[in-house]
């Protein structure tokens, strides 16, 4: 059995250049949109999935469909990174720092009851 505080944190590599990526092609492809516009269309796409897992939660015989779960979570994912463009985050260092931080409180005990 692996001991608590024998796990590597992840690690998050290569969002910086995919965040490149796609503020170029909203650059050249789109009329500038605000931050707000892009919340907004995170949140519907959210909303979007998330009622998707509702209706498998509600029939648990129903087929998943998933590529429609799939195209749901890609939305959500192109939504955050223009979403972070927009605001001038940096997905890659934010995730970093962020799971840092829930290592540091898993191995603490405060992230509630570990496997």
């Amino acid at each position: 059995m692996t001991k608590k505080t024998d796990l590597k944190t992840p690690t998050v590599t290569g969002l910086q250049s995919t965040q490149n990526s796609f503020a170029e092609y909203q650059d050249q492809a789109f009329a500038k949109r605000s931050a707000s516009f892009f919340a907004l269309e995170l949140a519907g796409e959210v909303g979007e999935l998330a009622n998707e897992e509702k209706k498998i939660w509600r029939d648990p015989a129903r087929v998943i469909d998933r590529n429609r779960i799939a195209d749901e979570a890609a939305d959500v994912f192109i939504a955050l990174v223009n979403y972070a463009n927009e605001r001038g985050v940096d997905l890659e260092e934010a995730v970093q720092k962020k799971l840092l931080e829930i290592e540091r409180r898993r191995v603490s005990g405060t992230m509630g009851p570990a496997l």
